[in-house]
């Protein structure tokens, strides 16, 4: 079944860069943005975390948490951090139970080979854990301007 706004956001808790842990319950109270992406240091991902990233000070003065989330392993989320001093927090799912909870975690194709892979997803989530925007098949080009819009109605 495919979230939708007005749904509950889906539990998870994961491991971050610097040794954390976020989770649902943890962030309770507090609007988020949890955004699902392929891999640390790729093109497209790092284009949006740094947009994200330089946008950190207009979400935080929202009062919103920036969260990516990918497979990559938290020594991996250290090195990508440091390497583009990015200023939000990086999810690791190792066994993709987030990304499955969030129906981003997929068969994808590439050159007619077909593999399984993290779509690039956005949820914009409020302070009660219901998620109040969806964006799929996220294209990095404007992208975090339209999360930021949105995220100033909430």
């Amino acid at each position: 079944m495919e979230l939708k706004p007005g749904d509950k956001a889906p539990n998870f808790k994961l491991a971050t860069d610097g040794g954390g842990e976020t989770s649902l319950s943890g962030l309770k109270g507090q609007p988020f943005v949890l955004y699902f992406y392929p891999k640390d240091d790729t093109a497209g991902c790092t284009k949006e975390a740094i947009g994200f990233s330089e946008n950190y000070r207009k979400f935080h003065g929202l009062g919103l948490s920036v969260i990516g989330v990918s497979k990559d392993s938290v020594a991996s989320h250290d090195r990508f951090k440091a390497k583009y001093d990015l200023k939000l927090t990086l999810g690791s799912d190792p066994e993709t139970a987030a990304a499955q909870a969030y129906g981003v975690w997929g068969e994808k194709s590439m050159y007619g080979r077909k593999y399984m892979g993290m779509e690039r997803a956005t949820f914009l989530i409020d302070a009660k854990g219901v998620i109040r925007e969806i964006w799929r098949k996220v294209k990095v080009p404007g992208h975090v301007e339209a999360v930021l819009a949105a995220a100033k109605s909430l």
